[in-house]
């Protein structure tokens, strides 16, 4: 069984929603660090995606340091990093692209600032249920 959902959206490659879909899943809690993560073929099978791109997500995740490849064990959720500059670095792409995106749009650092303590929250509260 797969932790995690995927609706899919229209214009965004599959790969790229599933890495979204699993990153949510591990930081909203519902994998844990050494939670074993799917092979890629329960992978593909669950999301409905060619093993392929089930394999490119694995190894984005895996590059990204949030999957481990333990051998004879498979893959699991890696532990966070114990630095906190490590664990900003984890980061850095997504909140400039956060960023650009909020700027674009016209927000202001408050309005930012306070849709990330919306979704911070809902996340954390989806993680316990």
């Amino acid at each position: 069984m797969i932790p995690f959902r995927l609706i899919p959206l229209p214009g965004v490659p599959i790969g790229e929603q599933v890495v979204f879909a699993a990153k949510k899943a591990m930081f909203s809690g519902k994998l844990r660090p050494g939670d074993a993560f799917p092979s890629v073929r329960e992978l593909g099978r669950a999301m409905k995606i060619h093993a392929n791109t089930a394999q490119k997500v694995i190894a984005q995740l895996t590059a990204e340091g949030l999957l481990v490849v333990k051998p004879g064990i498979g893959t699991v959720v890696a532990a966070p990093p114990v630095t906190r500059g490590a664990r900003g670095r984890l980061l850095e792409r997504e909140v400039e692209q956060l960023t650009v995106q909020a700027l674009q749009v016209g927000l202001t650092l408050g309005e930012l600032q306070a849709a990330i303590g919306e979704c911070w929250q809902g996340l954390q509260k989806e993680g316990k249920s």
